[in-house]
């Protein structure tokens, strides 16, 4: 996959339209999170470096469904972007109308403009034609580095690209670079990790993976549908009992294609899914009966770890238990230690994988933390991503 990057646009005296995802969480209107903000100002930067370029910048912010609704007002993270940039940020009246075109109109050369919340209209997730047209109308050229809403075919993510000549950000360019070779030729061994509660939403994941892992981890509540398959006891623990089948299936396919599965070999389980139960220690692949699996135990990491240690190549996606809960975080921990520590090139995407490696302070020691949940796990599914169908070369 090949993409114009906004280093193959010239910028120079141009207007440029940026998409961002500033989405980002606020308590009391202040931002408390400003990873992704900070994410977005290398491109930015670059950006307003070239000789007489202005920016207007795109976002939309959490969900007002539609509607102009102040409490999802872009003010509050206007203020932090300016903070971050090092220099003011104008926020514009509205999305679009001529108030909004006569403040785009205005800018001078360096100025940056970030207009309201795009999803204030309704015509933003419609991937509205004229709406998509009046938004390109603020811009010269357009660039996209908002991966985390790049599986969305909306007006400013994937419309705005047919009126404009477009390029991805280097955030996007960068998602790209470590996710394509995963599914197209990765180093070998690959070993992808995957976990999480349910089968069924992981199990487009798993299928396209098996393609070109060598090995697959299969961890978290959706490992007992594989291991009732198997012929074990599972106790009290999740089961999604309609995936049977298409869980045996693809069982047979990884079979076929000589892909290892581990599966979990053992257990710590408790008698209810709360976080004050206590958490007891199962040696062996059976779960008693009236227990529930929720986490996997020491023989587990064990094989896992064997696994890793000579990967050239790690996804990781989902947890392997209930991190949540202090005393059910160990595999999940051990995991994100053993993918920090592997010297292949190790990414991990999907927004439990990324809290996990943030919260136990593995980030730093990773290739690439995705900045895109839905997005990461929809690439890995195999699917095209509409934002960023849109900035392929032909």
């Amino acid at each position: 996959m090949k993409l114009y990057t906004v280093k193959d646009l010239d910028l120079r005296g141009k207007r440029v339209l940026i998409r961002v995802d500033f989405n980002v969480p606020l308590k009391d209107g202040v931002v408390t999170d400003d990873t992704r903000i900070a994410g977005a100002l290398p491109t930015i930067r670059y950006i307003l470096e070239q000789k007489g370029t202005s920016v207007v910048v795109m976002s939309h912010f959490g969900r007002p469904k539609g509607k102009k609704d102040p409490a999802f007002s872009m003010a509050p993270i206007a203020k932090r972007f300016s903070e971050l940039l090092g220099r003011p940020v104008k926020l514009a009246s509205d999305v679009i109308g001529q108030t909004v075109r006569s403040e785009v109109g205005s800018l001078a050369a360096g100025e940056v403009l970030l207009l309201e919340n795009v999803r204030f209209y309704k015509e933003e997730e419609a991937n509205d034609e004229q709406f998509a047209k009046e938004l390109a109308s603020y811009g010269d050229v357009y660039v996209n580095d908002a991966f985390g809403t790049a599986h969305r075919a909306h007006a400013s993510t994937e419309g705005v690209a047919h009126f404009l000549p477009s390029a991805a950000g280097f955030l996007i360019e960068k998602e790209v670079k470590f996710f394509a070779p995963l599914l197209e030729n990765p180093d070998k061994p690959f070993v992808a990790i995957i976990g999480g509660s349910k089968v069924s939403s992981k199990i487009s994941v798993l299928e396209s993976l098996v393609r070109t892992c060598d090995a697959i981890v299969i961890g978290g509540g959706m490992a007992y549908t594989f291991l009732k398959i198997q012929g074990h006891a599972i106790g009290n623990s999740l089961l999604e009992a309609e995936y049977i089948e298409v869980a045996r299936s693809f069982l047979a396919k990884a079979a076929s294609n000589k892909v290892r599965v581990i599966l979990p070999l053992d257990h710590v389980c408790a008698s209810e899914f709360n976080e004050q139960a206590a958490p007891v220690a199962v040696d062996g692949v059976d779960i008693p009966e009236g227990m529930i699996g929720m986490d996997v135990g020491p023989k587990t990491l064990a094989v896992i770890a064997k696994e890793l240690s000579g990967a050239k190549s790690i996804v990781w996606n989902g947890p392997m238990g209930v991190f949540e809960f202090a005393s059910f975080a160990n595999g999940t921990k051990e995991v994100a230690r053993m993918v920090a520590e592997c010297d292949g090139t190790t990414v991990v995407g999907g927004g439990d994988s990324v809290a996990a490696v943030n919260q136990f302070g593995f980030a730093e020691r990773i290739d690439h933390v995705s900045t895109g949940g839905g997005a990461s796990l929809e690439f890995l599914e195999g699917q095209q991503l509409p934002g960023i169908k849109a900035l392929e070369r032909q």
